[in-house]
């Protein structure tokens, strides 16, 4: 498989998972230290809990987990757990993929 077609079908991927109204909710909440046109410093990238995250959406943790999951699988956000506790953060590489596809040159036209 082509560099390209794996990189078209990992940001397909992304998109999937963010398609969820719950994953896109608590994506936006990891986004906020990145305000758009500002840059995070990957030293003070700002990390949830597991819990923080889900505060609000009204789902039972099982679909919270399987939420995070999906989203870690897509490469949008990282995890680690730290004894009972899991944290959640979003690298700043992560932002600026997600900007560059935007983003129309000649070199990535479809």
């Amino acid at each position: 498989m082509s560099n390209y077609r794996f990189q078209i079908e990992q940001h397909a991927d992304m998109f999937k998972a963010l398609g969820n109204p719950h994953r896109l909710a608590m994506f936006r909440r990891l986004v906020t230290c990145c305000t758009p046109g500002t840059v995070c410093d990957p030293n003070s990238t700002f990390r949830y809990t597991v819990s923080q995250l889900g505060h609000g959406l009204e789902i039972a943790p099982s679909t919270l987990s399987h939420h995070l999951k999906e989203l870690n699988r897509a490469g949008l956000i990282e995890m680690r757990r730290n004894g009972k506790i899991v944290e959640c953060w979003i690298e700043p590489a992560m932002l600026e993929t997600l900007r560059s596809l935007f983003e129309i040159t000649p070199n990535n036209q479809t």
